[in-house]
């Protein structure tokens, strides 16, 4: 079995209206949100071998949040990733090597949410359990999938991957909240 780590790129900064949307940077929220899921990462053991992450600011300053990681990854930022349609996130996918056992993908959406609803569409959204249902609602900032995929990458299709567990930073940060409720 293969694992799928497909990671939206955490929430940006629009303070600068002069900057192009490639060269937005990570906000305050976005740090927070990526520090909260670097950190179940790294409590889940969710490593990659080999990190494939859009080249645009936000989602390098979101992979730089996530690293180091246990075991040395290989990165490769990719210019085709930003912004890219689902179909061109799958034949990146397609191109890994077959001796990588674990991918993690930085994108953007729509087209990472897209991907992650084409690979769970075998499961249907009524059978999928609850991660599914909420995959399904939307894929926020920060929000990590995790797939199982049992085909080689090469063969990696719609309906490919099984949810192992949805997160999103919002959950994460909710639970590390020390306010109390009165």
């Amino acid at each position: 079995m293969r694992q799928l780590l497909l990671l939206r790129h955490a929430k940006s900064s629009w303070d600068d209206p002069a900057l192009s949307d490639h060269a937005r940077p990570l906000n305050a929220r976005g740090r927070r949100a990526a520090a909260a899921i670097a950190q179940a990462m790294r409590e889940l053991g969710l490593g990659p071998d080999l990190v494939l992450v859009s080249s645009a600011r936000r989602t390098l300053q979101t992979l730089e949040a996530l690293t180091p990681f246990e075991d040395a990854a290989l990165i490769e930022p990719m210019d085709a990733l930003y912004l890219a349609p689902w179909r061109r996130l799958l034949e990146a996918l397609q191109e890994v090597p077959e001796t990588v056992r674990s991918v993690l993908l930085i994108g953007h959406n729509p087209g990472l949410h897209e991907l992650a609803l084409a690979l769970a569409g075998a499961q249907g959204i009524s059978r999928g359990g609850p991660g599914l249902q909420r995959l399904a609602e939307g894929y926020p900032t920060g929000a990590l999938v995790e797939f199982t995929i049992a085909s080689p990458w090469r063969q990696l299709e719609s309906g490919g991957g099984r949810l192992v567990r949805f997160i999103q930073p919002r959950d994460l940060l909710a639970a590390d909240s020390t306010e109390t409720l009165p």
